[in-house]
């Protein structure tokens, strides 16, 4: 009986254990505090085993003491003081900055704990507002989707396009081992027609397609970083005679932007400040080379893949959207200000290692519709619970949210669950194409369109 009687008592402690740690991942988990600045605190999360997010709390451990059972003497562990609880307000690869109700002074190496405020909403008894749950939830009324056939192979990023001399749209994917393969559909199914092996020592990070030979077919764009050099360039492929054919390389970033009739190829000098990328500058061809229009397109500091150029607050003007890191996207209107949504989009970059530096890569946000009355398709990824990865793919699933410029702010007017995880996205001529990345390495190729 006393057996039984320890067993249950073990089991009890190991399912409260389970409950606390497993229905409950919101526990506080601990941090450093690395500097402050007035009301600022900079937060170490290097070793951070959860994911941050803007908007996630913080408390400093500012004393502790020993709790002793006074009748035994048994020791029962700390008791932790804390600060009043800071907000975080800006989140990096390595910190995270916080912001305190007040300019108390803390120390470097003082420990805190934080707490996801995702986590908190997921577990929260309290009700969400109408407003906020509406924004979130809102179903998918009339697009329609495309499911191609399941992929044996874990694909970055996708384009449909007319790839061959003979009319028709094949698509064409990057995979994360390097394979840059053509297929053409054929009533149901993927025949592959062309293949090319990326170089060895050469990460894969996006695909674009566009015609800029003024040929009846496009080129493949294919940026890869090279991790021996810390260097990222662009292989433009085509194909030639049911093969895939490098024709040039070139030293930029390159990316679509924009969709259909209005798309562009646009390129960037990476790595100018830092690793930060420099501006970008419409990409064409041109006796025989391809080379840089002189127009600029002022990035400020954003990769091609999080950004996107178009029409979107009227017919005139063509208006700067991007993904910013707070996890918002900003569109930057005619008069200089900006319009910017709820922060659901910065938690799940495609990241690569620069030198000291992590950069991270957001999955492209597309723009298509009639000009001034856009709709913009922005990638949400969910992470794995308790990861926050160097690397890519430590995700669970992903949503695409379609937001409308609606009375002055971006507005979240449907929301698609998907069941893997999202790279990239391209444009195509009816909608989006949104490679999902499934738990087993396999991948669904779904167009999304009206």
């Amino acid at each position: 009986m006393l057996y039984h009687y320890y067993m249950k008592i073990n089991l009890k402690h190991l399912l409260t254990f389970l409950f606390v740690t497993v229905l409950f991942p919101c526990a506080w988990a601990q941090i450093t505090v690395v500097k402050q600045d007035g009301k600022n605190i900079y937060l170490d999360i290097s070793e951070h085993n959860k994911n941050v997010s803007v908007g996630d709390t913080f408390k400093i451990i500012t004393s502790q003491e020993k709790l002793t059972n006074p009748k035994t003497g048994k020791e029962l562990g700390l008791i932790n003081h804390y600060s009043p609880e800071g907000k975080i307000v800006e989140v990096q690869p390595l910190y995270a900055i916080g912001q305190m109700p007040d300019k108390k002074a803390y120390s470097v190496g003082q420990e805190a704990l934080i707490q996801s405020f995702a986590q908190t909403q997921t577990v929260s008894s309290a009700p969400i507002s109408q407003s906020s749950a509406e924004e979130i939830s809102k179903p998918v009324s009339n697009r329609k989707i495309k499911k191609y056939p399941v992929l044996e192979r874990e694909i970055i990023s996708a384009v449909k396009a007319n790839l061959q001399p003979i009319p028709g749209e094949e698509i064409a994917v990057l995979d994360l081992q390097g394979h840059l393969i053509v297929y053409t559909d054929d009533g149901g199914s993927l025949r592959q027609t062309a293949e090319y092996q990326i170089p060895a020592g050469k990460k894969p990070v996006t695909l674009s397609a566009k015609d800029l030979k003024n040929q009846p077919y496009a080129q493949l764009f294919a940026v890869v970083y090279s991790e021996r050099e810390q260097k990222i360039s662009t292989l433009i492929l085509q194909v030639q005679n049911d093969t895939l054919q490098p024709i040039a390389t070139v030293p930029y970033f390159v990316k679509e932007v924009g969709c259909n009739d209005d798309k562009e190829i646009y390129a960037q000098k990476p790595f100018v400040n830092g690793a930060k990328p420099g501006d970008a500058r419409e990409l064409e061809y041109e006796k025989g080379k391809f080379r840089l229009d002189d127009d600029r397109l002022p990035t400020r500091g954003h990769w091609l893949t999080g950004i996107n150029y178009y029409e979107i607050q009227n017919k005139e003007d063509d208006n700067f959207v991007y993904t910013a890191s707070n996890g918002k996207i900003r569109l930057r209107l005619a008069n200089g200000k900006y319009a910017e949504s709820k922060a659901l989009f910065a938690t799940a970059p495609n990241r690569v290692k620069y030198k000291q530096e992590i950069i991270s890569f957001y999955p492209s946000l597309q723009v298509y519709g009639p000009d001034g009355h856009a709709t913009l398709a922005a990638v949400e990824n969910t992470a794995k619970l308790g990861v926050l990865s160097e690397q890519f793919g430590q995700y669970s699933s992903s949503k695409i949210h379609f937001l409308t410029y609606e009375n002055g702010v971006l507005t979240v007017q449907e929301t698609l669950p998907l069941d893997g995880v999202l790279y990239d996205t391209n444009c195509t001529s009816r909608g989006i194409l949104a490679p999902q990345v499934l738990s087993g390495g396999q991948t669904v190729l779904t167009e999304i369109y009206r």
